[in-house]
């Protein structure tokens, strides 16, 4: 089965990016321990603007589709109260296994 990816950006107020930072950093614990994945990347140019990109091995298992634990549900729903995520954010991507010669 295919590997799973989204994209979500997000602006977080410097005063709320140590909470953020520390959230994610839980959730990607959380989702390690799945097989899944979570990187952040902090854009050079606006310090307030993060790209979120989460991949699972598959479409149920993705962090957007599956019934999240409690732990996890409580970091979701505190990480959309202090950042403004883009009305695009979420979109899945799903790997093309790529023939190699």
């Amino acid at each position: 089965m295919p590997r799973v990816l989204t994209t979500s950006r997000a602006t977080v107020p410097s005063r709320h990016q140590p909470e953020y930072l520390a959230m994610l950093g839980r959730l990607a614990r959380r989702m390690r321990a799945r097989g899944g994945s979570l990187w952040v990347f902090r854009s050079a140019e606006a310090p307030d603007t993060f790209l979120e990109f989460s991949e699972s091995r598959s479409l149920e298992e993705h962090r957007s589709r599956r019934q999240p634990e409690p732990e996890e549900g409580t970091l979701e729903q505190r990480l959309r109260a202090i950042a403004e995520y883009a009305p695009d954010a979420g979109p899945l991507w799903i790997e093309v296994p790529l023939e190699e010669r």
